[in-house]
């Protein structure tokens, strides 16, 4: 489990474009492939006893079309390490309108540095443990500045030691207090500013913790480099973790769509 986003950053899909002739008809459906890497100084999970808790570098990938993409996210220390890896597969129910309803699953691998045996020796080992989960997204767009979101995760782990039943719930704000200005010549116009507060509830196998998290980013319109920033503050909880972590992320991200088109269809 992980900052969704996470802190987990964006989806973008894209629909499909029909063509007619008199005696042929061929579709074209679009595509996206749209991704993120970013360096950050303090690897943080939205669940806190996920978090890695030393620099990272974060991995985030999204293929597929309209409604279903496959995302990948992957997550490794900068020694190289790896610390998460989820593989999402994602389908939009609703994807139009301000009303919108997203669902997905994942496999999950989770890895944490335990001391073992090794003929006879002490030794630490990087073992992974597994968790497959599944999400439900409704989110509603109020105007182009405001829109509020909630979450649901439900995740089972499937190895001896993991957290067995794990509940996610998280209502947020989607706030852009700046627009960016298409065309705009003045410089200060073409920034943007995006921050999500967000409050959750987690219950891992009857261990409950109540969280205040901030999801912050700036950067400059139609340029690849932004600077992202999250507070994640312990209300009143129950399961390990410290009471505020905090980070500073640098990210690049790019977006490109596809195109792809079937043969022609005979009247």
């Amino acid at each position: 489990m992980h900052i969704k986003h996470w802190f987990w950053v964006s989806l973008f899909s894209a629909g499909s474009l029909p063509a007619f002739s008199q005696t042929t008809e061929s579709t074209k459906k679009l595509y996206h492939f749209s991704g993120s890497a970013s360096v950050t100084n303090n690897g943080i999970a939205l669940v806190p006893n996920f978090s890695l808790n030393r620099p990272a570098a974060i991995f985030l990938f999204s293929f597929g079309g309209k409604r279903f993409s496959v995302e990948p996210d992957i997550r490794f220390s900068l020694d190289a390490k790896p610390w998460t890896m989820l593989f999402w597969s994602r389908y939009q129910i609703i994807p139009e309108g301000k009303f919108q309803l997203r669902t997905g699953a994942h496999l999950g691998l989770n890895y944490k540095i335990n001391t073992l045996p090794v003929d006879g020796t002490p030794t630490k080992l990087n073992v992974v443990r597994r968790y497959l989960a599944a999400e439900l997204v409704p989110t509603y767009h109020i105007s182009s500045r405001l829109g509020l979101g909630a979450y649901y995760l439900y995740a089972r782990g499937l190895d001896a030691g993991t957290i067995v039943n794990s509940h996610f719930v998280l209502f947020s704000a989607n706030l852009n207090p700046i627009l960016p200005a298409a065309g705009s010549e003045s410089l200060i116009k073409r920034f943007y500013l995006t921050t999500s507060p967000q409050v959750y509830y987690l219950n891992q196998d009857g261990l409950s913790g109540a969280y205040l998290n901030v999801n912050m980013q700036v950067g400059i319109h139609d340029f690849p480099l932004s600077l992202s920033s999250t507070f994640n503050e312990k209300l009143h909880s129950r399961i390990a973790g410290k009471s505020l972590i905090w980070n500073v992320s640098l990210v690049y991200a790019f977006q490109t769509t596809l195109t792809k088109a079937s043969a022609p269809v005979l009247p």
